[in-house]
């Protein structure tokens, strides 16, 4: 008997519940692909499109240090390294010193270059290395390696101690007992501040020689015999490096560039022009000439040359611009025929060649305002208005203070008036209520009066012997009372 086949709700509800994840995760995969490629776009500074193709070129704003390199053209042997050769060419290379030809960036990865090929990464991923992780090497610096290492088709080579601290598993394991610890390795608290690069081959390491593991190297590391002035200059652009070889300044140059050109100078004097400060850095002294470079940051902005008996020579015109930046980095490159580089971000405008930016405004182009007149434009210059002067307002501060002054003497003046008011009114009801105590003055007696001789006037009571007060006769026990 063969049954029709019935789909359950729960099988069905796993369906749709499939469908709703497929569809959740396209979605989520779009939008990350979106973000990418905006991110993409927003990190660029320049965007280099070709008119006549519609060609992007994204190599446009690539610092020379960290594009891609000349590959090399070194003959390799098809058999495989040999114990032997590999003993010889870890005595050869480890400990051996030579100069940095491009920035080598701290961290475990490290730089990748292939046999006779290309280094990963290169470009904005090889400045995004060296921005995120630092920098241990700059171009011209000596480096050693300190350590060589064979993989299977590898070679790793360990630059200045290498990106990754010793022991890194042990030193964080201690051993003991009875309460007391100690570490198995002990840990000086520094960290690694090495390099790391990776000399990668196809298939196998094949039969080499020190000489052209060298040759291999020569794009990253020059194991040449120079000077220091002649790795840092070989670094360099060639106007540039015959300018320092011949003790001349150029203004653009940067500080570590004049240093190797005419040295320390003899004097150093800070000061500010206007808003801008600078630090003269003055070589030489007469009657032989003398050298004023001037130097804002890190970057020369000026030049004077003054020799006695003539005119001073003043360079202010940036000679560098176009070979390197301030930073000893190149520019953008001019744009070839049928291109066109859009700026992206703040873009600083050259007064001399560019016109100033029109004010921001809310009004779409060609947008007139309904009550647009001439006073109303953005060029035209409106009347200044200034704020009427108040009775009470004081602009000059020694006026404020004078008046301040004076109304804290007036107050002073009034509670003084009150104090000597209310003191005397303390007087005067201290005198009344001793007048009460005493009472009023009783005339004289007549039978006092009758032993005085008469004057014809009324006799006046002594003050200091007053008359004194007669009190009604007791009528004796028994006597009846008499009517008045």
């Amino acid at each position: 008997m063969i049954r029709p086949f019935t789909r359950s709700p729960s099988s069905s509800f796993h369906v749709l519940s499939l469908c709703y994840l497929h569809r959740t995760r396209l979605l989520a995969c779009l939008c990350a692909l979106s973000f990418a490629v905006g991110s993409e776009l927003a990190s660029a500074q320049a965007i280099t499109i070709d008119t006549h193709t519609g060609a992007n070129k994204g190599t446009g704003n690539v610092d020379r240090r960290y594009a891609q390199i000349q590959p090399t053209n070194v003959a390799l042997d098809k058999t495989e390294l040999d114990t032997k050769t590999r003993l010889e060419l870890i005595r050869v290379m480890q400990s051996e010193q030579g100069f940095a030809m491009r920035p080598f960036p701290m961290g475990h990865k490290g730089l990748t270059l292939e046999a006779n090929g290309k280094l990963t990464p290169a470009g904005e991923p090889y400045l995004d290395m060296v921005t995120e992780n630092g920098i241990c090497a700059k171009p011209g610096d000596r480096v050693v390696l300190t350590d060589v290492k064979f993989d299977h088709n590898k070679i790793i080579f360990e630059l200045n101690g290498g990106p990754d601290l010793k022991h890194r598993f042990l030193r964080h394991v201690q051993l003991g007992g009875g309460g007391s610890m100690n570490p198995v390795v002990q840990d000086d608290g520094q960290q690694a501040t090495g390099a790391r690069l990776t000399l990668e081959f196809k298939g196998h390491v094949p039969e080499l020689t020190g000489t052209q593991v060298k040759a291999l190297l020569a794009p990253l590391i020059s194991f040449d015999v120079k000077t220091p002035i002649q790795a840092f200059t070989d670094t360099l652009p060639p106007k540039l490096k015959d300018a320092i070889l011949n003790h001349d300044v150029m203004v653009g140059m940067t500080t570590d560039m004049v240093m190797f050109a005419l040295g320390r100078p003899e004097r150093k004097v800070r000061e500010v022009e206007g808003q801008t400060p600078f630090e003269e850095w003055i070589y030489g002294a007469p009657p032989k000439p003398v050298e004023f470079v001037r130097i804002n940051g890190n970057r020369v902005i000026r030049v004077e040359i003054a020799k006695v008996g003539e005119e001073p020579e003043i360079f202010t015109k940036d000679e560098v611009e176009g070979m390197m930046r301030t930073d000893g980095t190149p520019l953008v490159a001019a744009d070839q025929p049928h291109t066109r580089t859009v700026k992206m971000g703040d873009v600083e405008r050259d007064p001399d060649k560019e016109a100033p930016a029109p004010p921001p405004t809310l009004t779409a182009p060609g947008e007139k305002l309904p009550d647009s007149t001439g006073q109303n434009q953005p060029s035209a210059m409106k009347p200044v208005e200034f704020p009427k002067q108040k009775p009470d307002d004081y602009p000059d501060v020694e006026a404020a203070r004078r008046a301040d002054q004076a109304k804290a003497a007036q107050q002073a003046a009034d509670q003084a008036d009150k104090s000597t008011d209310k003191s005397k009114d303390q007087n005067g009801n201290a005198q009344s209520n001793g007048n009460a105590q005493s009472g009023p003055p009783k005339p004289a007696d007549s039978s006092a009066g009758s032993s005085q001789p008469a004057t014809g006037s009324s006799p006046q009571p002594s003050s200091s012997s007053p008359a004194p007060a007669t009190a009604p006769a007791t009528p004796p026990a028994g006597a009846p009372p008499q009517s008045q």
